[in-house]
Protein backbone atom coordinates (compact mmCIF):
# COMPACT_ATOMS: atom_id res chain seq x y z
CA UNK A 1 0.00 0.00 0.00
CA UNK A 2 1.29 3.52 -0.76
CA UNK A 3 2.35 5.69 2.11
CA UNK A 4 0.29 8.81 2.67
CA UNK A 5 3.18 11.25 2.09
CA UNK A 6 3.43 10.06 -1.21
CA UNK A 7 -0.09 10.46 -2.82
CA UNK A 8 0.32 14.34 -2.44
CA UNK A 9 3.96 13.86 -4.33
CA UNK A 10 2.03 11.81 -7.18
CA UNK A 11 -1.18 14.26 -7.24
CA UNK A 12 1.08 17.36 -7.89
CA UNK A 13 3.31 15.73 -10.43
CA UNK A 14 -0.07 14.50 -12.36
CA UNK A 15 -1.00 18.09 -12.63
CA UNK A 16 1.98 19.38 -13.55
CA UNK A 17 1.79 16.87 -16.72
CA UNK A 18 -1.77 18.12 -16.87
CA UNK A 19 -0.86 21.90 -16.73
CA UNK A 20 1.75 20.93 -19.08
CA UNK A 21 -0.12 19.26 -21.93
CA UNK A 22 -2.74 22.21 -21.68
CA UNK A 23 0.14 25.01 -21.85
CA UNK A 24 1.71 22.83 -24.68
CA UNK A 25 -2.13 22.87 -26.70
CA UNK A 26 -1.79 26.78 -25.78
CA UNK A 27 1.65 27.55 -26.80
CA UNK A 28 0.65 25.50 -30.57
CA UNK A 29 -0.41 29.23 -32.44
CA UNK A 30 3.34 30.37 -31.90
CA UNK A 31 4.80 27.26 -32.49
CA UNK A 32 3.22 25.52 -35.41
CA UNK A 33 0.50 28.05 -36.90
CA UNK A 34 0.79 30.57 -38.70
CA UNK A 35 -0.91 33.40 -37.82
CA UNK A 36 -2.81 35.43 -40.62
CA UNK A 37 -7.13 35.20 -39.97
CA UNK A 38 -9.62 36.88 -37.96
CA UNK A 39 -9.95 36.25 -34.63
CA UNK A 40 -13.69 35.00 -34.41
CA UNK A 41 -16.20 33.90 -31.86
CA UNK A 42 -16.44 30.70 -33.40
CA UNK A 43 -12.62 30.17 -32.32
CA UNK A 44 -13.52 31.57 -28.67
CA UNK A 45 -16.65 28.99 -27.99
CA UNK A 46 -14.12 25.79 -29.12
CA UNK A 47 -11.60 27.40 -27.50
CA UNK A 48 -13.34 27.87 -24.49
CA UNK A 49 -13.02 24.99 -22.75
CA UNK A 50 -8.92 24.77 -23.05
CA UNK A 51 -9.22 27.53 -20.46
CA UNK A 52 -11.43 26.19 -18.14
CA UNK A 53 -10.09 22.71 -17.90
CA UNK A 54 -6.73 23.39 -16.35
CA UNK A 55 -8.50 26.02 -14.23
CA UNK A 56 -10.84 23.31 -12.81
CA UNK A 57 -7.86 20.84 -12.61
CA UNK A 58 -6.08 23.56 -10.19
CA UNK A 59 -9.24 23.76 -7.95
CA UNK A 60 -10.00 20.33 -7.90
CA UNK A 61 -6.41 20.18 -6.55
CA UNK A 62 -6.71 22.87 -4.01
CA UNK A 63 -9.76 20.38 -2.72
CA UNK A 64 -12.55 22.91 -4.24
CA UNK A 65 -14.12 20.18 -6.42
CA UNK A 66 -13.81 16.86 -4.57
CA UNK A 67 -13.31 13.59 -7.27
CA UNK A 68 -16.66 11.78 -7.71
CA UNK A 69 -14.40 8.47 -6.68
CA UNK A 70 -12.92 10.46 -3.30
CA UNK A 71 -13.05 7.76 -0.41
CA UNK A 72 -11.30 5.52 -2.93
CA UNK A 73 -7.81 5.68 -2.74
CA UNK A 74 -6.72 2.50 -5.29
CA UNK A 75 -8.97 3.87 -7.61
CA UNK A 76 -7.84 7.17 -7.88
CA UNK A 77 -4.57 6.03 -8.10
CA UNK A 78 -5.63 3.74 -11.02
CA UNK A 79 -6.98 6.77 -12.75
CA UNK A 80 -4.22 9.13 -12.17
CA UNK A 81 -2.34 6.40 -13.63
CA UNK A 82 -4.31 6.18 -16.91
CA UNK A 83 -4.46 10.19 -16.88
CA UNK A 84 -0.56 10.31 -16.80
CA UNK A 85 -0.79 7.90 -19.59
CA UNK A 86 -3.14 9.85 -21.55
CA UNK A 87 -1.47 13.17 -21.01
CA UNK A 88 1.96 11.67 -22.15
CA UNK A 89 0.62 10.26 -25.27
CA UNK A 90 -1.23 13.32 -26.42
CA UNK A 91 2.06 15.51 -25.76
CA UNK A 92 3.85 12.66 -28.27
CA UNK A 93 0.72 13.40 -30.94
CA UNK A 94 0.72 17.03 -30.43
CA UNK A 95 4.72 16.55 -31.33
CA UNK A 96 4.45 13.88 -34.12
CA UNK A 97 1.48 16.17 -35.59
CA UNK A 98 3.34 19.24 -35.45
CA UNK A 99 6.64 17.28 -37.33
CA UNK A 100 4.33 16.94 -40.26
CA UNK A 101 3.54 19.67 -41.41
CA UNK A 102 6.18 21.31 -43.97
CA UNK A 103 3.96 24.56 -44.25
CA UNK A 104 2.37 26.09 -41.12
CA UNK A 105 -1.27 25.55 -41.09
CA UNK A 106 -3.65 28.46 -40.98
CA UNK A 107 -4.55 29.39 -36.92
CA UNK A 108 -7.74 30.28 -36.83
CA UNK A 109 -9.55 28.13 -39.70
CA UNK A 110 -11.31 30.64 -41.37
CA UNK A 111 -13.73 29.73 -44.15
CA UNK A 112 -12.27 31.29 -47.34
CA UNK A 113 -8.72 29.53 -45.61
CA UNK A 114 -7.32 27.03 -49.12
CA UNK A 115 -5.18 24.52 -48.42
CA UNK A 116 -1.63 24.86 -48.72
CA UNK A 117 -1.51 21.37 -48.74
CA UNK A 118 -2.96 17.98 -48.20
CA UNK A 119 -0.89 16.74 -45.27
CA UNK A 120 -1.12 12.33 -45.12
CA UNK A 121 2.33 11.77 -43.49
CA UNK A 122 2.93 10.91 -39.60
CA UNK A 123 -0.33 10.58 -37.53
CA UNK A 124 -2.34 11.66 -41.03
CA UNK A 125 -1.54 8.31 -42.28
CA UNK A 126 -4.35 7.42 -39.54
CA UNK A 127 -6.06 10.34 -38.27
CA UNK A 128 -7.41 13.06 -40.33
CA UNK A 129 -7.27 15.26 -37.15
CA UNK A 130 -4.28 14.57 -35.17
CA UNK A 131 -4.36 18.04 -33.52
CA UNK A 132 -8.04 17.51 -32.37
CA UNK A 133 -7.30 13.90 -31.18
CA UNK A 134 -4.38 14.79 -28.89
CA UNK A 135 -7.03 17.81 -27.67
CA UNK A 136 -9.21 14.79 -26.53
CA UNK A 137 -6.82 12.99 -25.07
CA UNK A 138 -6.33 15.88 -22.73
CA UNK A 139 -9.80 16.66 -21.78
CA UNK A 140 -9.83 12.52 -21.27
CA UNK A 141 -6.98 12.94 -19.11
CA UNK A 142 -8.08 15.98 -17.32
CA UNK A 143 -11.66 13.92 -16.25
CA UNK A 144 -9.78 11.13 -15.53
CA UNK A 145 -7.54 12.90 -13.24
CA UNK A 146 -10.36 14.20 -11.47
CA UNK A 147 -13.55 13.07 -11.94
CA UNK A 148 -16.04 15.36 -11.52
CA UNK A 149 -19.50 17.02 -13.47
CA UNK A 150 -17.47 20.03 -14.70
CA UNK A 151 -14.30 18.46 -16.31
CA UNK A 152 -16.92 15.93 -17.88
CA UNK A 153 -18.75 18.98 -19.17
CA UNK A 154 -15.71 20.21 -20.46
CA UNK A 155 -14.48 17.00 -21.97
CA UNK A 156 -17.92 16.98 -23.97
CA UNK A 157 -18.06 20.34 -24.67
CA UNK A 158 -14.93 19.88 -26.48
CA UNK A 159 -16.12 17.34 -28.21
CA UNK A 160 -18.76 18.54 -29.77
CA UNK A 161 -17.04 21.88 -30.46
CA UNK A 162 -13.59 19.70 -32.12
CA UNK A 163 -16.48 17.35 -34.45
CA UNK A 164 -18.14 20.41 -35.23
CA UNK A 165 -14.80 22.18 -36.37
CA UNK A 166 -13.83 19.15 -38.26
CA UNK A 167 -16.68 18.50 -39.96
CA UNK A 168 -16.71 22.63 -41.55
CA UNK A 169 -12.86 21.71 -42.39
CA UNK A 170 -13.55 18.36 -43.94
CA UNK A 171 -15.94 20.49 -46.23
CA UNK A 172 -13.85 22.95 -47.05
CA UNK A 173 -11.21 20.24 -48.33
CA UNK A 174 -13.44 18.38 -50.19
CA UNK A 175 -14.33 21.40 -51.98
CA UNK A 176 -11.08 22.72 -52.42
CA UNK A 177 -8.27 21.38 -55.11
CA UNK A 178 -7.45 18.74 -53.37
CA UNK A 179 -11.18 17.27 -53.34
CA UNK A 180 -10.26 13.99 -55.24
CA UNK A 181 -7.34 13.00 -53.18
CA UNK A 182 -9.29 14.54 -49.75
CA UNK A 183 -12.33 11.76 -50.61
CA UNK A 184 -9.89 8.84 -50.83
CA UNK A 185 -8.01 10.02 -47.87
CA UNK A 186 -11.06 9.68 -45.49
CA UNK A 187 -12.26 6.86 -47.03
CA UNK A 188 -8.72 5.41 -45.64
CA UNK A 189 -8.53 7.29 -42.44
CA UNK A 190 -10.13 7.88 -38.93
CA UNK A 191 -11.33 11.92 -38.09
CA UNK A 192 -9.81 11.57 -34.49
CA UNK A 193 -9.24 7.30 -34.29
CA UNK A 194 -7.40 5.65 -36.54
CA UNK A 195 -9.33 3.69 -39.34
CA UNK A 196 -9.24 0.13 -37.91
CA UNK A 197 -10.54 1.68 -34.53
CA UNK A 198 -13.14 4.01 -36.02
Amino acid sequence: MMAPTTAPMMANTLLVLLLGNFALIGLLPVICFRRDGRFSARWLLTGAPFFVAPVLLVLGRAGWLPPLFAGRPALQLALGVAAAVLAAASIVLIAATSEAHRVRPALWHQDDDAPAELVTRGPYARIRHPFYSSFLLAFVAAFLALPHAATLACLLYATVALTLTAQREERRLADSAFGDDYRRYVAESGRFLPRFLA
